[in-house]
């Protein structure tokens, strides 16, 4: 088993390196790439060093089996017929082809099997606000159809990479040392002590990018008619994206079915002891692999509905992690080249 990455130097890049080590992901090889600027670099895995090789439309994929790319959907575009020319699976954790009809979008908690479909040998990984509320959703859906969803998401710097996360960081040292922010590169608007009801770009109908990945991607992974209206809002947190979810299901559930649900769901953690005090928080879900949920309760303005809180990892389950468990499942199945 030979692996590549793509984008090996950025964010989601490294927390594949990290991810494959915790979880002695199997293989006998791998293969960092990168652009002209990360060309040369070394990093260390599992005690070896590995340089990274500058992407190229050449014959280097020839023998690898799975690449992880995490490079940018315009890098994704340019050189997924060099990747996976030779058979090799291309993991994508870009935007790039999440819509495409023939191109599988995965999270393997709901629809592993989606993977095993793959006519141009590329399976997209899903947005990373969709990945942790379709993962905590699912168990609910097979309780009762969700027929809507409305969600308000508050998502950390992380979301937006490596370099978003140093600008926050910065602006924050500028606050106390300067009075004021002088770094305002990465984000529309200062972030440092501010929220952003921002996220991508804005589309006609007034929704972001962002918002309409929720729309799309949801129905796509869950093969529902379910209709999904978001705003997504960036936050001065630096690690760990947040959601608070109101969902309208065909049939009354009470909260006791619900949480019973999502005690037993695979890569869920229910923490909801909200009269101690005790729900989930981002702080404590970064660097953690799976979603955090709380703060289930009835929706006061409709009997059908619910409504709950829950953060995760962007960075690991809203990237990274979910594409290594799509490897990990295809691995299982032996359908790999």
């Amino acid at each position: 088993m030979k692996v590549a990455i793509v984008g090996a130097s950025g964010a989601v890049g490294q927390e594949f390196l990290r991810i494959l080590a915790e979880r002695n992901f199997p293989m006998d090889d791998l293969v960092l790439f990168g652009s002209k600027r990360s060309a040369g670099r070394k990093y260390t895995f599992k005690g070896k060093e590995y340089e990274v090789k500058l992407l190229q439309h050449n014959d280097d994929f020839k023998d690898i089996d799975i690449a992880f790319t995490s490079a940018g959907g315009g890098t994704s575009a340019e050189f997924a017929d060099t990747i996976t020319k030779y058979g090799a699976v291309m993991i994508d954790n870009s935007s790039q082809f999440r819509m495409d009809a023939d191109v599988p979008l995965v999270v393997p908690e709901i629809n592993p099997e989606d993977a095993l479909n793959r006519p141009r040998g590329i399976i997209a990984n899903p947005n990373c606000t969709t990945i942790m509320m379709v993962v905590v959703l699912n168990p609910i859906e097979k309780l009762s159809h969700i027929k809507k969803i409305h969600i308000s998401s508050y998502q950390s710097a992380s979301g937006a990479g490596a370099v978003a996360m140093a600008e926050l960081q910065q602006q924050y040292k500028e606050m106390v040392e300067l009075g004021e922010v002088k770094t305002i590169e990465k984000f529309p608007h200062q972030l440092a002590y501010n929220v952003i009801p921002q996220i991508d770009k804005m589309t006609e109908n007034d929704y972001t990018k962002e918002e309409m990945k929720m729309f799309n991607e949801t129905r796509k992974i869950m093969h529902s008619d379910v209709r999904t209206s978001a705003t997504c809002v960036r936050v001065s947190s630096l690690r760990s994206h947040s959601e608070s979810v109101w969902f309208e299901t065909e049939k009354p559930l009470s909260v006791e079915e619900i949480r019973d649900a999502l005690g037993k769901a695979p890569g869920v953690t229910l923490v909801d002891d909200p009269q101690n005090y005790i729900y989930p928080m981002p702080l404590e879900s970064a660097g953690k692999d799976d979603v955090f949920v709380g703060r289930v309760r009835k929706d006061l303005a409709d009997d059908n509905s619910n409504t709950l809180w829950l953060t995760g990892d962007q960075i690991r389950k809203g990237a990274a992690l979910n594409a290594v468990q799509i490897a990990e499942y295809l691995i299982k199945v032996g359908n790999v080249k």
